[in-house]
């Protein structure tokens, strides 16, 4: 502690901001919002950028100033427009996460200060405790039956023992692990990237295998590349050999490759992305991880714990009775004493436990515990009870019903009797008692077992293997009612082709009561001891036929996740607790809820403030929505583009001059991208919403194949116009066709945006203002003092008329041309392979 500059009472708010300043933030990566000038310099550094900075410098060798001047305007005002819109989105959803961010309890001023965990500094004190995530690498203090799970650097399930007395590794902790049991003060001494864990997170960071949706993007990145490539390489060789410049066609070729890319496609993701966000935070959840949005209107299966999801979480404790079912005080007094000097973290049934009424705990004294893990499945405490030759030293066991009974050597005939003899438990006996508590599970009730076992006087210390030859003493018999809405919430995912899943650690007899209640019907059971002895092959084919999953450890409900996604599935998971962190982890989208353990909230994606199925519901159409705009995006662009770009490629085989030229391409190009900015405020039709969507390369690209041509004849049709009916000169042609080319672009797109009849889905009124606009500019521009700039001239009045027809022609048939490919190309809904893994 000298070493580091603190002392007990912690540091003060002035040196530990001094600190702050010299160490850094306690961050694994930088999450900080990107300036400005770093997202323009990222964007400048694109290949499409790229490509364009490549143009203008071909423009400028050849002493072209204007098109190196217009060049250089076009790529300032789409990445300015694309940052600008980045950073807002971004601010947004940061200031999201921070609403939930890990926080801890730490000594400054000499009192206890509630702070973010990511402005802990090398000689901080933080006070820790059961459910906590250990912030920093520190030293142990002082410590109280501390038990700490590092999993997440050893990869051991089994809680460790710590404490200030225990050299080396014993009494350090670890950024990353958790507390099971017991509480500690903690001298924090390296935070950040000087962390154990922060050196492999600096690794990992490296490898992080992309989300579902991120792959989406990327394999539409890669078939455009393709398109591209072919099409840049056949203008080229065709150019060269119709004999025309070389600097002007490969400037044409270049142009033609930009038309055919959608600039704004980063943009529009992040803009959509981010107001799923917010309209999401308007239904009270909270977005960690942006993709999750669409990751969550992908999931076809959602698995949930079963107490507070499914009941009300208001658990009550009921029943105390013994072996005969016999209600008994003394079941009740084991119970609480176990659960009242236990030090790890009280479940709600503890809390019923204790809250079911005190018992008078003068005269007992805690010696030691073994902390529940979930492997054993049970809690112990040893207690002294008495005074000098009168003491004597009891260890007192709670836990789940199957792990306590088989334990036991003996039960209790008459716990409330401290005379009443000790029988065996064996045959008839066992069997009575297996039998009372099969009633009390079938009649709905949580149970746990309680036994008790005398230990020689001089024991002071608990072990695991103190836990056999146990005396039963009874059950407590707890009850949870079914949530108001829950059932009505589950028939409202499962319209929306969600099947829900129960992973639990309770009864099978139990879960199925309340799944009577809740009318969910049981397709199967599959138990946790059933989950461990089958390999992975054989759980994904049991997993396909049960939908309730009992008595199911963490990382046997990590297993059944793992599975399920195997088999194609796109997974959510809803938990709360520290046993829920591996499958949170694992799934697709991991869900948690604002009052959860530190180690749940930082494995989820997405923060429930109100924990409740319909929140979930609601955020199923939101990822729907929100994936639907971006696709939308992308239909529209790539098959308007791909018809333009290749009519373009077909004019230049046949014209003595080039159809458009470069700038005009680029311009047409940014000017169709700024109509369809605001696409993510776009509504989506309820059809897209009922069903899980997914990413499907072969639709997006046979959608493409097949309304580009439809635009290619019309263009063709528009070329015959300008040369045999108007007689039209080259730049008068270029200017026609800029105008015909983006007029057409910019109106189907209200044909392409839906699946229904264009004029019975409503677009939002931004998106009519916005290409209403740009349509104008395009007819206009021509007419003003910029058509210099971009070699436009006046065009026939009659042209206009002509061109108007034209475009209704083409929106009709384009209408027609949509519903037969989507009467034979539906687009694709519940996963048929399995996702990409969202997280390395």
């Amino acid at each position: 502690m000298a070493t580091l500059g603190s002392s007990a009472a912690g540091l003060t708010t002035q040196e530990a901001e001094r600190r702050l300043a010299l160490h850094g933030k306690n961050l694994l990566a930088d999450t900080s919002v990107l300036t400005a000038w770093k997202r323009i310099i990222r964007k400048l550094a694109s290949p499409l950028v790229l490509l364009l900075l490549f143009a203008a410098s071909v423009s400028a060798a050849t002493d072209d100033p204007a098109s190196t001047l217009i060049i250089a305007a076009i790529i300032l005002c789409s990445v300015l427009l694309d940052t600008f819109q980045e950073h807002r989105a971004g601010r947004a959803a940061e200031h999201l996460k921070r609403a939930v961010a890990l926080r801890a309890t730490a000594l400054r001023n000499n009192r206890p200060d509630d702070i973010l965990a990511e402005n802990l500094v090398p000689g901080d004190i933080v006070l820790l405790h059961a459910g906590r995530l250990v912030p920093a690498d520190g030293r142990i203090v002082t410590s109280t039956d501390l038990f700490v799970n590092e999993a997440a650097l050893t990869g051991e399930p089994y809680p460790v023992e710590k404490g200030a007395a225990l050299n080396g590794e014993g009494g350090a902790l670890f950024m990353g692990t958790s507390v099971i049991s017991g509480e500690a003060v903690m001298l924090v001494c390296e935070t950040g990237h000087a962390t154990r864990i922060g050196a492999v997170a600096n690794v990992l960071a490296t490898f992080r295998k992309a989300t579902a949706f991120e792959q989406g993007v990327r394999d539409f990145g890669k078939m455009i590349l393709v398109v591209v490539s072919l099409l840049v390489l056949f203008v080229t060789v065709t150019n060269l050999v119709g004999q025309k410049p070389l600097m002007e066609s490969f400037l044409f070729a270049l142009a033609l490759a930009v038309g055919l890319t959608p600039e704004l496609l980063p943009m529009i993701v992040t803009v959509t992305l981010a107001r799923g966000a917010l309209r999401l935070s308007r239904q009270r959840v909270i977005v960690k991880r942006l993709s999750a949005i669409q990751d969550l209107g992908a999931i076809d299966v959602l698995c949930t714990d079963k107490t507070g999801t499914l009941t009300e979480g208001a658990i009550k404790l009921i029943r105390h009775v013994d072996i005969r079912g016999r209600e008994c005080e003394a079941v009740q007094r084991y119970a609480w004493l176990n659960s009242s000097f236990e030090s790890g973290i009280r479940t709600a049934l503890e809390e019923a436990i204790l809250a079911h009424g005190a018992v008078e705990a003068t005269g007992w004294t805690k010696l030691d515990e073994v902390p529940f893990d979930f492997e054993r499945k049970r809690l112990s405490v040893l207690l002294a009870h008495g005074a000098g030759k009168d003491e004597r030293r009891w260890l007192i066991l709670k836990g789940a019903p199957d792990a306590v009974l088989s334990h036991c050597r003996d039960a209790l005939d008459d716990p409330d009797d401290p005379a009443s003899a000790v029988i065996p438990l064996e045959g008839n006996i066992r069997a009575m008692a297996q039998a009372r508590l099969a009633e009390l599970e079938d009649a709905g009730f949580r149970t746990l077992a309680v036994a008790v076992k005398c230990m020689p006087p001089d024991r002071d210390h608990a072990r695991l293997d103190d836990e056999a030859g146990l005396t039963l003493a009874g059950f407590t018999a707890f009850f949870d009612p079914p949530k108001e809405g829950a059932a009505k919430a589950i028939r409202k995912l499962k319209d929306l082709g969600i099947d829900v899943n129960i992973l639990t650690g309770d009864s099978e007899r139990v879960t199925q009561y309340i799944c009577g209640m809740l009318d969910v019907p049981v397709r199967g059971v599959l138990m946790g001891n059933e989950v461990a002895q089958l390999d992975d092959a054989a759980l994904r084919e049991r997993v396909r036929n049960a939908n309730l999953f009992c008595r199911v450890s963490p990382m046997e409900k990590n297993r059944v996740i793992q599975a399920m996604r195997d088999n194609g599935r796109t997974v959510g998971y809803l938990g709360d607790g520290v046993n829920d962190a591996p499958a949170l982890y694992s799934a697709d989208v991991g869900i948690s809820v604002d009052k959860a353990v530190d180690v749940a909230r930082e494995a989820a994606d997405l923060i429930l403030l109100h924990h409740d199925l319909d929140v979930i519901a609601a955020g199923v159409v939101e990822g729907r929505r929100t994936f639907g705009n971006v696709r939308k995006y992308i239909m529209m662009g790539s098959s308007s583009n791909f018809g333009n770009m290749t009519s373009m490629a077909i004019a230049a085989l046949y014209l003595p001059f080039l159809p458009m030229q470069p700038l005009q391409i680029l311009l047409n190009n940014v000017l169709y991208d700024l109509s369809e900015a605001t696409v993510p405020l776009d509504t989506v039709d309820r059809s897209e919403t009922l069903e899980p969507q997914k990413w499907d390369m072969h639709f997006l690209r046979d959608f493409m194949l097949v309304m580009g041509p439809v635009s290619s004849l019309f263009d063709i049709a528009t070329f015959y116009l300008m040369l045999g009916v108007f007689r039209l000169g080259e730049t008068q042609f270029q200017t026609g066709w800029f105008v015909e080319s983006l007029a057409t672009q910019i109106l189907v797109i209200f044909v392409i945006r839906t699946r229904k009849n264009p004029l019975k889905s409503r677009p939002h009124p931004a998106l009519v203002a916005a290409a209403a606009g740009i349509l104008a500019v395009a007819i206009a521009l021509p007419l003003t003092p910029l058509a210099d700039w971009f070699n436009f001239a006046p065009l026939p009045p009659f042209f206009y008329a002509a061109i108007a027809g034209l475009a209704i022609l083409y929106l009709l048939l384009a209408q027609v041309m949509k519903q037969l490919f989507y009467a034979f190309r539906p687009i694709a809904s519940v996963p048929s392979e399995r996702g990409h893994g969202r997280r390395s």
